[in-house]
């Protein structure tokens, strides 16, 4: 999982996230690639949008991926000012009329990576979207809590390799659904085969010292190879953990054997806290994973709720050394159906900023659940939440998913 020789910076919110990938894209030189769920140009995603554009007019390969559930298309401006500047962009699979209906749309493109130049990749949480902004509620009171890396070093390749191979596989899917199967077989076979155009591998020769020694790696999930990567990584770090688990997630409603690490974690005297999702956004999270909270609070495993604005980090830190910063939520559309992609770090600095920002987070902007009140929730509230964990497993089921 680990390999040496990568710098990893943290990046809290878009107000640290975008002005560092403004200046990467604006640095870049022969490619960029961005795979996003959400591609927004309200308020400071434009800056984002912008940086595409230069960089693409100054002859830069830009190819731009975006999820058909979370960004349902381009306005006509950016679709002229992209098709002018010569950016490269995809809609991965529109809802279309029949929506979320036919359960092989549930497997969505929810990874958020970026790679420049082959030389430096970013991969988190934080889509293209302002964090005062949200495309449900609108203007937000305050910003979103989410975060995402900068790294470079060696797990730069295989992150430009999974944008790489998506990129023409998706190509090989349109061109076949025009009926040109044989061109498409072309296309597919280029997608396992190095690029002939592809960006020198990445050199960070530059980068010396302790930060050269920084141990990380790239964990991806998808529907054929990597099922249950980053599933298994949580499972490991968990169990192998000896004093301290905290875990922030938006959408939080672990599988079994997650659940039961935690417990057995928290019953060997390991320190387990939670920083959860506190503001009403959907209705089948919010409720489905306050299910879970019973038998992890009876375990002793303390629930923090994120009150002032809506929580959007999918990040862990496990005995102040073991972290992982990435897209995949602990829950069954990020760990059975969709495509995901975490940097998982092994550096005590990294993991100890990690955890000072979580601690901060739960101490100013959350509140402890308690567990006489839980216990003691409302009937209504109770049925609500019964419901939408019925709700969830019953659409498991019907996608043909075990959890």
């Amino acid at each position: 999982m680990f390999t040496a020789g990568h710098q990893v910076d943290l990046l809290q919110g878009t107000q640290e996230f975008f002005p560092a990938l403004v200046q990467a894209m604006d640095r870049s030189v022969h490619e960029i690639r961005l795979e996003t769920y959400i591609f927004s140009v309200e308020a400071s995603g434009a800056q984002v949008a912008q940086a595409l554009e230069r960089a693409a007019r100054r002859g830069v390969k830009v190819f731009v991926v975006m999820d058909g559930a979370g960004t349902d298309g381009l306005s006509p401006e950016w679709v002229s000012r992209f098709s002018a500047a010569g950016v490269a962009w995809h809609i991965f699979s529109p809802l279309g009329r029949t929506g979320f209906l036919i359960p092989n749309r549930w497997r969505r493109l929810h990874r958020k990576l970026c790679v420049v130049d082959g030389q430096v990749a970013f991969c988190g949480g934080i889509n293209v979207l302002d964090d005062f902004y949200d495309p449900n509620h609108g203007v937000l009171a305050a910003p979103r809590f989410d975060f995402a890396v900068r790294v470079t070093g060696p797990l730069v390749e295989s992150a430009h390799a999974a944008t790489l191979q998506f990129w023409w596989r998706l190509q090989a899917t349109r061109i076949g659904r025009q009926g040109d199967l044989a061109a498409a077989w072309q296309v597919l076979h280029l997608a396992n085969q190095s690029d002939p155009d592809a960006v020198p591998a990445a050199d960070d020769s530059h980068v010396a010292g302790a930060l050269a020694q920084t141990r990380a790696g790239l964990i991806l999930r998808d529907n054929v190879r990597h099922r249950t990567h980053i599933e298994r990584a949580y499972r490991q770090a968990i169990g192998e953990a000896q004093h301290d688990i905290i875990i922030s997630n938006a959408y939080f409603l672990p599988g079994r054997k997650i659940r039961r690490g935690l417990v057995h974690a928290a019953q060997r005297g390991v320190r387990v806290r939670l920083l959860l999702q506190g503001r009403y956004e959907y209705f089948m999270q919010y409720h489905a994973a306050r299910m879970v909270y019973g038998k992890l609070l009876a375990a002793g495993v303390e629930i923090t709720e994120y009150q002032v604005s809506f929580l959007h980090a999918k990040v862990a830190v496990i005995d102040g050394h073991w972290a992982t910063v990435g897209s995949s939520n602990l829950d069954p559309l990020s760990l059975l159906l969709a495509r995901e992609a975490n940097v998982v770090v092994d550096d005590v600095a990294f993991a100890q900023n990690l955890q000072a920002r979580l601690e901060h987070a739960m101490a100013v902007a959350g509140t402890r659940v308690d567990p006489a009140d839980y216990a003691a929730r409302p009937f209504v509230q109770r049925m609500l939440d019964r419901v939408a964990y019925v709700i969830m497993r019953g659409l498991l089921f019907v996608s043909g998913k075990r959890y």
